[in-house]
C-alpha cells in the first residue's frame, strides 16, 4: 500500500492529466465535488459530423489507474494517472524506436514513467481540444511511428464509426482509420475528407467527446465579367459566369484552402486540374505551350520553380510536389498556416481555330451562342499527415457565355424572299478600326471581314460580346438600293446565370436605323441570339422623252443602209457582166 501511494505521488507530478488533443495538462490541486474514484474503464466519441463513412481507431500507448471525483453518478475534475506502465512491450518497442538517435530521449529501457515525464516535458503548448500536433514532435513522432507498425489497433464497438466502449484506462492514441467522402453538390461538404491530427487523451472517468482535428481543403473558381465595375467575386460567393468576344481574354481565379492540421504534415502536396471546355485555348507564356498563370500563397506571389504548370488535353494543371517548401520570388520562405489561401490566375479565350473549320462551324459547336461554355476546377491535397493517401474536391464550375446575330436581307417588292450576295460590315459601336468577321474575330482588314448574305438571304455572326453594335450595307443586291448604308444599330444585352443556365438576350434590344430600314416587329431573340430582318428598297427607272423620234432615225437610218447595200451588190454585178463580153 505505501509502495502504491508514493508511486502516485510522484507519477501526478511528473505527468498529471493527458488532454485529448495534445498532451498531459498541468496538474491543478482543485477538487470537484465528489469522492476520488479509480476508474474501471472508459468511452471515447469521435464525433464526426459530415463525413460519415470516415472511420477511426486508437491504440493504447500507457496503462494506468485513472483518478478522477465521482459523486455515484458523475464524473468531475481532472484525471490523475498512476501506476504507468507501457500498454505492451511491442507498443514501447515501437515509441521507444521513434527516438532512437535523440540525444534528451530516455533509454528504451527507461521504464514507462520516465518516458511520460519526457513526452509530457517535450509536448510544448500542443494542449486542448482544439490543438493539432506540429509535424516532426515529439507527438508527431509517436503517432507516426504506431501508425506506421503492423501492430494491432482498437476499432470502434458500433456502427458509428468513433464509439469506442469499455476501453482499458490509460493514455490513448484515435487517428482517422478510412476516410470517407460525400455526394452532395455542396462546395463546403462534397469533398474526400482528410485524416485527423493525432488525438491523445486519457480513457478512464468521464467519457471523452471528441471531434476530428482538421479542416478538408476546398477549392472555387470564379470568372471575371468585363462588364463595368466586374469582379471575381469572393470565396465564399465567386462570380461564376462572364460573357466575352470570339478570341478576347477571359480572366479567371482558382483559390484553394488548406487543411487547417497543416502543421501536422511533414509534406503537403497540393495539385489544381482545371478542365476548360473544347472551344476554348488559355493564354501561353510567350513562344511556348506552357500556361500563362499567377501563382500566389495569400498576397505574396510564388517562385516558378515551386510548382509545375502544364496544359495537356484541355487541361491546366499547377502541382506543388510540397506546398510547403515554397517560396517567394526573391526566395524567401512563405508561412503557412490554417488559414492560408492558394490562388491561381490565367486567361483564356474562346479560340475560333477549335470552333471552326474550312469557314464553318463545325457541328459539335453549332450550339455555342447563348450556352454556357463550362470551365471545371478539382484540388488534390495529401490528406493523411503519416502516409501518401490523397484526397480530391469536388468539381467546381464558372461559365463563358458568347451570343451571335441572325441577319436576313429581304427587298421591298418580296419582303418574303431573301437578296442573295449583299455585302455587309459588322463593327462594335466606338471601335472603328476594326471590322468583326462571321466567326467573331475582329480584323483591320475591311476586305476580309465582309459579311455576305447566302442564297436565303441571311447571314450570322458568332462569337459576340454584350454591347452594341453597328452593321452597315456595303454592297445592295443587283436592282435594290443601299437601304443601310448608314447602318443598324443594335444591342445585345443579357441576363447572366450563376448555375450555367442558357441565356437568351433581351428582344427590347434597341435596333436603330432609318424609317423602313429594319422590319417593324421583325426583332425576335432564342438562344444566344437576336434575329431581324433588313428591307432594301427596289430600284425605279427614269421618265425619258423624245422616243419616237429617235425610233424613226433609227428606221430611217437603216433604210438608207440597205438601198446603199443593195446599190452596191448591183454596181458590181453590172461591172462583172461587162469583163464578161
Amino acid at each position: 500500500m505505501s509502495k502504491n501511494i508514493a508511486r502516485l505521488a510522484v507519477t501526478a507530478g511528473l505527468t498529471a492529466a493527458l488532454s485529448f488533443g495534445g498532451v498531459m495538462a498541468p496538474v491543478t490541486m482543485a477538487f470537484a465535488a465528489g469522492t476520488p474514484t479509480v476508474a474501471t474503464d472508459g468511452n471515447v466519441k469521435i464525433d464526426e459530423k459530415t463525413y460519415k463513412d470516415t472511420t477511426f481507431k486508437g491504440i493504447q500507448i500507457f496503462k494506468a489507474k485513472v483518478t478522477q471525483n465521482y459523486d455515484g453518478s458523475a464524473w468531475s475534475g481532472d484525471k490523475t494517472l498512476s501506476d504507468i506502465d507501457w500498454a505492451s512491450p511491442d507498443v514501447m518497442s515501437v515509441v521507444t524506436g521513434a527516438f532512437t538517435g535523440v540525444a534528451e530521449a530516455p533509454a528504451a529501457n527507461a521504464g514507462a514513467q520516465a518516458w511520460a515525464k519526457y513526452i509530457k516535458d517535450n509536448a510544448g503548448n500542443k494542449v486542448g481540444q482544439t490543438a493539432k500536433v506540429d509535424a516532426g514532435s515529439t507527438l508527431d513522432k509517436i503517432a507516426a511511428a504506431l501508425e506506421g507498425s503492423t501492430l494491432t489497433w482498437t476499432n470502434p464497438g458500433d456502427s458509428s464509426k468513433g464509439d469506442f466502449k469499455a476501453l482499458n484506462t490509460g493514455y490513448w492514441l484515435f487517428v482517422t482509420a478510412n476516410v470517407g467522402s460525400t455526394t452532395s453538390s455542396d462546395s463546403a461538404n462534397g469533398n474526400t475528407d482528410a485524416y485527423t491530427s493525432p488525438i491523445f487523451t486519457v480513457v478512464g472517468g468521464e467519457d471523452v467527446k471528441a471531434e476530428p482535428k482538421k479542416d478538408v481543403p476546398n477549392v472555387t473558381k470564379a470568372v471575371k465579367d468585363d462588364a463595368v465595375d466586374g469582379t471575381f467575386g469572393t470565396f465564399e460567393n465567386p462570380n461564376k459566369a462572364a460573357d466575352s468576344q470570339m478570341g478576347d481574354y477571359v480572366d479567371y481565379l482558382l483559390t484553394g484552402t488548406v487543411a487547417s492540421n497543416i502543421n501536422t504534415y511533414s509534406t503537403y502536396k497540393y495539385t489544381f486540374t482545371d478542365e476548360l471546355p473544347k472551344s476554348m485555348t488559355p493564354k501561353f507564356k510567350d513562344g511556348s505551350t506552357t500556361p500563362d498563370v499567377t501563382v500566389k500563397i495569400g498576397d505574396t506571389e510564388v517562385k516558378t520553380d515551386c510548382y509545375t504548370a502544364k496544359y495537356v488535353n484541355d487541361k491546366i494543371t499547377v502541382d506543388f510536389t510540397d506546398l510547403k517548401s515554397c517560396t517567394d520570388e526573391s526566395g524567401n520562405s512563405i508561412v503557412l498556416n490554417s488559414g492560408s489561401k492558394v490562388t491561381v490566375e490565367y486567361k483564356a479565350k474562346l479560340d475560333s481555330t477549335k470552333i471552326f473549320e474550312n469557314g464553318k462551324i463545325k457541328d459539335e459547336f453549332k450550339g455555342l451562342v447563348g450556352k454556357a461554355q463550362k470551365n471545371k476546377v478539382t484540388l488534390t491535397y495529401s490528406n493523411n499527415p503519416h502516409a501518401e493517401g490523397v484526397g480530391a474536391t469536388v468539381e467546381h464550375p464558372a461559365y463563358d457565355y458568347t451570343y451571335g446575330i441572325d441577319v436576313t436581307k429581304v427587298g421591298s417588292d418580296d419582303e418574303t424572299k431573301g437578296l442573295k450576295g449583299v455585302e455587309f460590315t459588322l463593327q462594335e459601336q466606338g471601335d472603328t478600326n476594326k471590322f468583326i468577321m462571321a466567326n467573331g474575330v475582329k480584323t483591320t482588314d475591311e476586305a476580309k471581314a465582309k459579311l455576305t448574305t447566302d442564297d436565303s438571304g441571311k447571314l450570322n455572326v458568332v462569337g459576340l460580346d454584350e454591347g452594341t453594335y453597328v452593321l452597315t450595307e456595303v454592297t445592295p443586291a443587283p436592282g435594290y438600293n443601299n437601304s443601310a448604308a448608314n447602318g443598324v444599330t443594335f444591342t445585345i444585352k443579357r441576363d447572366l446565370y450563376q448555375n450555367g443556365d442558357d441565356v437568351t438576350p433581351s428582344a427590347d434590344s434597341a435596333i436603330n436605323a432609318a424609317n423602313g430600314v429594319v422590319k417593324n416587329n421583325s426583332a425576335t431573340a432564342s438562344t444566344g441570339k437576336l434575329s431581324f430582318i433588313i428591307v432594301d428598297q427596289q430600284g425605279s427607272g427614269l421618265p425619258l422623252t423624245g422616243l419616237n423620234g429617235v425610233t424613226f432615225t433609227w428606221i430611217a437610218g437603216g433604210a438608207v443602209l440597205c438601198i446603199g447595200v443593195a446599190h452596191l451588190i448591183r454596181s458590181r454585178k453590172q461591172a462583172e457582166e461587162s469583163e464578161q463580153e
